[in-house]
């Protein structure tokens, strides 16, 4: 916590405390600044207030009497907002505004007006007359005319035709209250960051000192705040925020599916722009570079969700991803994800040996990740030492020691896992591995004794072989190290509230890889549509898997360089369930649909 104005004044001896006292009761029962109070009392002149404060702050002071205003100035900060914060810009100079303020160490005030002009500013310290006075002197004629300006237009963001948004009535448990990594952030004092037009934010305390949002009357606060609930509530993977020539597009991915969720006008999307930034503490002056940041939001009283974000410059303005990492929803049981009984003994007998290589391999977005942290999370006993490299960390663990990889900075997933090497591990989780140095010291720890776990960008669990081949890594390294490779994929499941038959002819089942007598006897389903799926016919996603144990016949063949098509023969005689075969036991069961499994594999 920032100590107050009246402890540093009492610390300094400028003030006793008897004064502050009594400057407090007239704060109480008259309202004002306290320095202002301490002013009209006569226990310290303004000049020495503004002396202390510039020497306390590390700013400037200066008399705004010897300063002429530019008008454009004016026009970068509405009069309302001057008044508010007690401030007047004084000076530009390139992307830097100037502002004279009557309390610097304000930090919501200045966050406020980068968010307002775009600019990145600079502060100097005024006293509250002179600033008042420049106040009154310079916006006659400018201020009131501009801010009716702007609230009118922000107000009509809202009530514009092309906004099909959605009920902004928010309940108590459908707020969301910004979270440092450390103590909880005040939602009233957050939503000043942006919030010129925030007039009424009424803020309730619960027991567990979490705040919740009444109400809030600026439009692009509570448009933005709406976009990221809507996404939450509707279970939403990713929020794609796209500027064109003529509106700006809010899409949501549900269900690994892209979807419009509301058309807005291209007016506003710097403000949104701005507004994201600001929540995820990027530099909102930089319009010309990508930028990677991270928003923490508590929604309702308990549930906390991470948005890792990314903003692209594009065509008509920066395009801002959100991807939401939401624990509460995160499946970490390792019978629960899909594996089918005989692939989930294979995958857990790997689990359970005590050094070797275990790959998940499968392309972006397609439940890796989760696979991992279950498997991880299974083996997370007191007793064991679990590592991790990974870029970036989605989900934290108790009892698991994680690494975020920062390559800027020469943190890559190669020198992690050298450091992981002299920690003691006993598990060690790799990201991902991404090149011959990384898949060489992995190899290496899987032969000497620890259990590597880590990810593959392949198509199936064969290719991966070729992959670590084609890395440059010996054919003895990868039948020594290797244990077990699994691929997989997510897939829909069909909607349990408007599922109904579908009728395909036999020999297209046959086809797709039923046997005849199995397509006689299956019984296919798919959704019609219904409000609870969003008439997609589809909710909630389910994985399939291909798990592939590295046998000695494989490691045979691995040795002699067999290509990835003979090793997949060999397993699937093993008794490996291919993708393809995998979905068309989800089919049998009722779980996905025909049309689903064909989206996401190939016939064998």
């Amino acid at each position: 916590m920032p100590v107050k104005l009246g402890q540093l004044l009492i610390a300094s001896n400028v003030i006793s405390e008897e004064q502050l006292k009594e400057a407090l009761n007239l704060q109480r029962r008259e309202g004002g600044r306290l320095g202002t109070n301490l002013v009209n009392l006569g226990y310290i002149t303004e000049e020495k207030l503004v002396t202390f404060l510039s020497r306390q702050c590390g700013v400037p002071a200066i008399d705004l009497s010897d300063y002429k205003i530019d008008p454009l100035l004016l026009k970068l900060i509405p009069v309302d907002m001057a008044r508010k914060y007690l401030i007047m810009p004084v000076a530009r100079v390139g992307a830097t505004l100037t502002i004279a303020m009557a309390d610097p160490s304000n930090v919501f005030a200045i966050d406020d007006v980068k968010f307002m002009t775009g600019y990145n500013v600079e502060v100097v310290v005024s006293g509250e007359s002179p600033i008042l006075n420049a106040i009154s002197t310079h916006y006659v004629g400018h201020g009131d005319a501009l801010v009716a300006s702007k609230k009118t237009t922000l107000s009509q963001v809202l009530q514009t035709k092309d906004y099909t948004g959605f009920d902004h009535e928010f309940r108590d448990d459908e707020t969301i209250t910004p979270v440092d990594e450390g103590p909880l952030v005040d939602v009233d004092e957050f939503d000043k960051l942006v919030g010129d037009a925030l007039d009424s934010v009424e803020a309730v305390i619960d027991k567990e000192d979490s705040f919740a949002v009444k109400e809030i009357e600026e439009p692009i606060v509570k448009l933005v705040n709406g976009i990221l609930i809507n996404a939450i509530k509707g279970g939403a993977s990713d929020i794609h925020i796209e500027p064109y020539e003529r509106a700006l597009r809010v899409r949501y991915r549900v269900d690994g599916v892209m979807f419009n969720a509301m058309n807005l006008p291209i007016k506003i999307k710097s403000s949104v722009t701005s507004r994201l930034k600001i929540m995820a503490k990027l530099d909102i002056a930089e319009r010309r570079l990508p930028q990677d940041g991270r928003i923490k939001l508590r929604f309702g009283k308990k549930r906390e969700i991470d948005f890792r974000v990314s903003v692209l410059p594009c065509l008509f303005g920066e395009k801002t991803v959100l991807r939401i990492l939401d624990k509460s929803s995160l499946q970490v049981d390792l019978t629960k994800l899909g594996f089918e009984e005989e692939a989930l003994r294979d995958f857990m007998d790997a689990l359970n040996k005590p050094y070797g290589m275990v790959l998940v391999t499968g392309p972006t977005g397609s439940g890796k990740t989760t696979t991992l942290y279950s498997a991880v999370n299974y083996l997370n006993k007191p007793g064991i030492n679990i590592m991790t490299a990974e870029d970036p960390v989605e989900y934290n663990f108790s009892g698991i020691n994680q690494v975020q990889v920062r390559e800027e900075v020469g943190l890559t997933f190669a020198s992690s896992l050298r450091s992981f090497l002299r920690q003691s591990p006993d598990i060690i989780m790799v990201g991902e591995i991404r090149d011959f140095e990384t898949a060489e010291i992995a190899v290496k720890a899987a032969l000497t004794g620890h259990l590597v776990l880590s990810t593959l960008h392949t198509n199936d669990a064969p290719s991966s072989i070729s992959r670590l081949l084609n890395m440059g890594i010996e054919p003895f390294l990868v039948s020594a190290s290797v244990i077990l490779i699994m691929a997989q994929r997510l897939v829909r499941k069909v909607c349990t509230q408007c599922r109904e038959d579908e009728k395909i002819p036999i020999p297209a089942l046959i086809k797709i890889g039923f046997s005849e007598e199995e397509a006689k006897a299956i019984k296919c389903y798919k959704g019609k549509g219904c409000p609870i799926c969003n008439g997609s016919g589809y909710k909630r996603r389910i994985a399939l898997y291909e798990v592939m144990p590295v046998v000695p016949e494989i490691k045979e063949m691995v040795l002699e360089g067999a290509s990835a098509d003979e090793i997949k023969k060999t397993a699937v005689k093993f008794g490996m369930k291919t993708l393809r075969m995998s979905g068309l036991t989800k089919v049998k069961e009722g779980i996905t649909s025909i049309e689903e499994v064909l989206r996401i594999t190939f016939g064998d």
